[in-house]
């Protein structure tokens, strides 16, 4: 088994996250008002009570955000995809330089360095591992997010099949709105199945290796949940949901981070600390005991495979090695279909679309305007 489920209630917790975060893909897409309130005033409220709780109000420091997540990597993941998503706006709607040529390769790029910054993050943790243990073989180590990570040669694996993934995006530049009267979608029609399943499968496995504690829900029903909405009814929309979808979690958990760490619903285990359910561990004891070995300034040493064995803990990455396999074969795959096809067409498959004729491009355009 992936995750260490132990009860009923965990399920729910997923299938809340999921139909949430579907409700509110639909919300955000469907209008121009939902759009803006979703992707430009919430964030902006939210923004100006980040700075609030950091001056001292709303609880200080003693605030929830800033006690659980106040690392840079939350605050750049929630701004990344937010940017993300007002980029698209503008395309779907033709705002401003939306309109613009040279625009249209704004979703490839600001996709491409989402995607970079979680292959340095898996450098950084197989390197973490390498400083403690000298080799890759595996080591525990303590980030900056209160999560114990077991980093190895699986991150280095995982980091190769995200290289691939980044130029596996094709037909870049060919961005549709959708026909429907609202004008719900900014379509991608060249990113079909063969890069969605790439995507996910990579990505998973880089919240199952760097973010274990949290990957119940960002790396199952935040993947699952543009996905679901891209093959059932908005079809060629998944970089759109994806971005929605993450934008929103972002700020849920940036505001509402015990709904993962603590109590009825906080996200299952992975297999990765094995004994840990055994061992009464939640995942607010690893969080607690982390975050404290990280402010200690004594991350990224030895204490952290101390402090999982005084917990009853041994690593179990078995699974992480299978997906980190996984992802690179998929991903190589991948790359080979659209190498392929580039021949075949003879042309670059950045510039032009390689997956024109297959059925999901065809369902994709069939929605566009024209």
């Amino acid at each position: 088994m992936i995750f260490q489920i132990t009860n009923l209630w965990q399920i729910l917790g997923w299938f809340l996250v999921f139909a949430g975060l579907i409700l509110m893909n639909e919300l955000g897409r469907r209008t121009k008002l939902g759009g803006v309130i979703i992707f430009v005033i919430i964030p902006a409220i939210l923004t100006l009570y980040f700075i609030l709780a950091h001056v001292g109000m709303f609880g200080g420091a003693n605030n929830h955000t800033v006690m659980y997540m106040d690392g840079w990597f939350h605050y750049f993941k929630l701004y990344a995809a937010d940017i993300g998503c007002v980029g698209f706006m503008m395309i779907k709607y033709k705002w401003g330089i939306g309109k613009e040529k040279w625009f249209a390769w704004w979703p490839w790029f600001i996709v491409a360095a989402n995607i970079m910054i979680a292959n340095v993050s898996d450098m950084e943790s197989a390197l973490a591992a390498y400083s403690i243990t000298g080799d890759l073989s595996g080591a525990w180590w303590c980030s900056n997010e209160g999560v114990f990570i077991y980093g190895g040669w699986w991150n280095v694996v995982n980091a190769i099949a995200g290289m691939i993934n980044i130029f596996c995006m094709t037909g870049c530049v060919h961005l549709y709105t959708s026909n429907d009267k609202n004008k719900s979608d900014m379509l991608w029609p060249d990113m079909t199945v063969w890069f969605i399943v790439a995507y996910d499968v990579w990505n998973f496995e880089y919240t199952y290796l760097n973010l274990p504690t949290h990957t119940w829900y960002c790396g199952v029903a935040l993947l699952l949940a543009p996905t679901f909405a891209n093959a059932l009814w908005n079809k060629g929309a998944w970089i759109q949901n994806r971005a929605n979808t993450l934008a929103i979690w972002c700020m849920w958990a940036q505001v509402v981070p015990l709904f993962q760490l603590k109590g009825t619903f906080a996200a299952v285990l992975p297999r990765v600390y094995g004994g840990a359910v055994e061992n009464g561990v939640t995942t607010m004891d690893l969080y607690e005991k982390a975050i404290s070995i990280y402010n200690a300034g004594a991350g990224k040493t030895a204490a952290a495979g101390q402090a999982i064995a005084e917990m009853g803990i041994t690593a179990d990455p078995s699974m992480q090695a299978f997906v980190a396999m996984m992802a690179l074969a998929v991903n190589v795959l991948c790359i080979s279909v659209i190498i392929r096809n580039a021949i075949r067409i003879g042309g670059n498959p950045y510039s032009n679309e390689v997956f024109a004729g297959t059925r999901d491009y065809e369902e994709a355009l069939a929605r566009a305007e024209r």
